[in-house]
């Protein structure tokens, strides 16, 4: 299996293959340096790009400048990431034909007020890379509260 990385119409540039990929098959590793996220947080304050990969429950992040970091979002992938013994694998959850740009659901969940807009292009794209969780809490936390009317007694006077 080879992977290339070329332009990409999802982001800037991409990871495809030059092979015929198996569904099953570990596509690439996604690693680098671990750092807590208050370090990562500091060293990427000022940059807007970033590629970090959160493990288990997010307090160390992968540093990741690796071929995995060319994979892109999308709202219907062809891979998805698996956390086995503190590394991080992309794995083909079908069948991908020679050529075909790889991709998987970032399924982003912190991100302070970025808004994280997809570009996918998918049939049915959420319009953002955070998760169906991360993005229903974000959506219920910008509704306005209900006022609850209380039921009024009315009395009528009697003569």
């Amino acid at each position: 299996m080879g992977l290339i990385i070329r332009s990409s119409a999802i982001h800037a540039a991409g990871c495809y293959t030059t092979s015929p990929i198996r569904k099953g098959t570990r596509v690439a590793e996604y690693d680098g340096p671990r750092l807590s996220k208050d370090e990562a947080d500091t060293c990427y304050e000022d940059s807007p790009i970033t590629y970090l990969f959160g493990l288990g429950d997010g307090s160390i992040v992968i540093d990741g400048h690796c071929m995995a970091m060319f994979i892109n979002h999308s709202c219907d992938p062809n891979c998805e990431t698996e956390e086995i013994d503190g590394r991080v694998w992309i794995t083909a959850i079908r069948d991908i034909p020679a050529g075909e740009e790889i991709t998987y659901d970032y399924c982003l969940y912190d991100g302070g007020d970025d808004e994280a807009h997809c570009n996918c292009g998918a049939r049915k794209c959420r319009g953002t890379m955070y998760s169906r969780e991360e993005t229903r809490k974000r959506m219920a936390a910008t509704r306005k509260p209900r006022t609850r009317r209380g039921n009024r007694k009315t009395t009528q006077a009697r003569a």
